[in-house]
């Protein structure tokens, strides 16, 4: 509960669980990332959506919570989960040449992580990034935007 004038927050865990999604062109580039940095990966909570986690799961051994498949869902599921508060961070290798049938979807998600201030890393330069943070081992106190007044806007009036 937050006090007035104070903005809202949320704790982010030193052990933080992350999702990992890669567009099919983009899952071997996801691998190879993943690969290099499993000792890392190896000290937090794993999520991916169908594929991309049965790859890491397969392929590297890595625990993984796998979600249903992207086009099935599980970009949905993701965005259920940032929602929540139940994700800490997003690391979302997609594909910006090639049209996907679920991109409202991957919009989606991408505006949701947005809402709720997860880090989010589309790329691999961004994903070293984020990994070799000193926070990624630490307790982070995330901002959150107060959306008080846009709730209240959308109550019936009565």
């Amino acid at each position: 509960m937050t006090q007035p004038n104070e903005r809202p927050s949320a704790t982010m865990q030193p052990r933080k669980t992350i999702a990992l999604v890669a567009h099919d062109n983009k899952k071997d580039d996801l691998l190879e990332w993943a690969d290099h940095n499993q000792a890392v990966l190896r000290q937090h909570h794993l999520c991916a959506t169908g594929t991309t986690g049965r790859m890491l799961a397969d392929k590297l051994g890595l625990d993984v919570t796998r979600l249903q498949s992207g086009p099935l869902g599980g970009d949905l599921q993701l965005g259920a989960m940032i929602a929540n508060r139940e994700i800490d961070m997003l690391f979302f290798f997609f594909d910006p040449l090639e049209a996907q049938p679920h991109d409202p979807d991957i919009r989606a998600l991408l505006r949701i992580a947005a809402v709720w201030n997860i880090p989010v890393a589309t790329n691999r330069a961004t994903a070293d990034f984020l990994v070799s943070s000193p926070l990624m081992s630490a307790a982070y106190e995330r901002l959150l935007t107060d959306y008080h007044d846009y709730r209240t806007r959308l109550e019936p009036k009565i």
